[in-house]
């Protein structure tokens, strides 16, 4: 027979807890977020930059007051929290945005409970109800080509001046003439990127542009950006007052609402550049523009699930940037299977200098070797004898 206290446990609720943290901006969220702790986001369509940057925070659960596939597209976030084990509850309404941080709460099935209260409750996500909705979604593809293709060709008539003749590109210091930019986006694949760059980076010494968080993903990994490009919302304050040239991207208007955050750090002289694109597209053509000979791309989107995963009607001009770019532009991944790396020959020299000097340390030290050693010095003193007696 059980005793009360395990009966007790047997009929308690199943679930987990953590602090709650709240943000509409899943990417603002993540800055703060801390394993174990409750995630609660309104974010439709999760994508799969998104859900890594939620992954590696290692969230108890993850709350969405929107729809995490609405259907659109199949968008990939919402695969890799089920995957990675994170109970995502879905769609429980927006009123769910309104609890206080740092309140204690917990996922239980599809609800979330502050307390003995029951403050939202949605649709948990699992592997199954993913690929329903996954298949569900492939249907919608036509009709966001269909968009892609009419957001294509707004962006081209807006900017054609910018995209076909650069007009509008500001002057900056940066050289880049007949030089290799890397251009870093915080995105796919970032620090895989990176690191099989290595050999590039330190062989090549390309001009290093972060776009946003590319910035810090370039400090993470060791270097110093030389040029910030982007509308400032997602770098770091020490990483803008570290010495690289920004370029503050602004809309067509005019309008910089970055450039107030980069002048009260003390950085008086960047450059604005009014564009309808992203900022990942100006650094392009910023790069094209200045004479780069080859850009390389590092977390960028090169594919139509990722331009339409970006979730935004503006990644069109990221299709045509690429058009544009397109003589010089190499994805990273390309870049790490063409490229190979090339032993100096300084180095093939002293590698076999060193060589030598062991085997004659180790030939010193036994009667054998000091026997041969006084041999092959007899030797070198005949050779050098007749030498010298032949100038003589």
């Amino acid at each position: 027979m059980r005793s009360p206290l395990r009966r007790r446990e047997h009929t308690q609720p199943a679930g987990v807890g953590g602090t709650v943290r709240v943000d509409a901006r899943t990417k603002n969220l993540t800055k703060r977020l801390r394993p174990g702790d409750i995630a609660i986001i309104n974010h439709r369509d999760i994508d799969q930059v998104s859900a890594e940057a939620l992954v590696a925070c290692r969230p108890r659960a993850v709350v969405n007051a929107a729809r995490s596939i609405s259907g659109r597209y199949p968008n990939l976030g919402p695969r890799i929290l089920v995957d990675a084990g994170i109970p995502l509850v879905d769609h429980v309404g927006e009123e769910v945005m309104q609890i206080a941080e740092g309140e204690l709460g917990v996922v239980e099935d599809n609800t979330l409970r502050l307390g003995e209260v029951v403050v939202a409750s949605g649709t948990r996500l699992d592997d199954e109800s993913v690929t329903t909705l996954m298949d569900e979604a492939r249907s919608g593809l036509s009709v966001q080509m269909e968009a892609f293709a009419e957001n294509t060709m707004s962006y081209l008539r807006e900017e054609r001046d910018l995209l076909l003749n650069g007009v509008g590109v500001p002057e900056i210091r940066t050289d880049m003439d007949n030089r290799p930019v890397l251009v870093v986006v915080r995105g796919y694949h970032y620090k895989e990127d990176l690191q099989i760059l290595r050999p590039f980076i330190r062989d090549l010494k390309p001009v290093l542009i972060g776009v946003d968080g590319g910035a810090d993903a370039l400090v993470e990994a060791g270097y110093h950006p030389d040029l910030i490009v982007g509308d400032m919302d997602s770098v770091s304050d020490a990483t803008l007052a570290g010495g690289a040239e920004i370029v503050v991207h602004a809309y067509r208007d005019g309008r910089a609402p970055g450039l107030d955050r980069v002048r009260e750090l003390g950085v008086e002289d960047a450059v604005v550049f009014p564009a309808t694109g992203t900022s990942e597209d100006i650094a392009m053509l910023l790069a094209d523009d200045l004479g780069a000979n080859l850009i390389v791309a590092v977390g960028t989107h090169a594919t139509l699930v990722e331009f339409l995963d970006k979730g935004r009607a503006g990644m069109a001009s990221t299709f045509l940037t690429r058009l544009r770019v397109g003589g010089k532009l190499v994805d990273a991944k390309g870049v790490s299977q063409l490229y190979r790396h090339t032993v100096p020959t300084w180095s093939l020299v002293m590698l076999v200098l060193a060589g030598l000097l062991s085997l004659v340390v180790a030939l010193s030290v036994t009667q054998a070797g000091g026997a041969m050693l006084q041999v092959l010095g007899a030797r070198w003193d005949d050779v050098w004898s007749w030498v010298t007696g032949v100038f003589t």
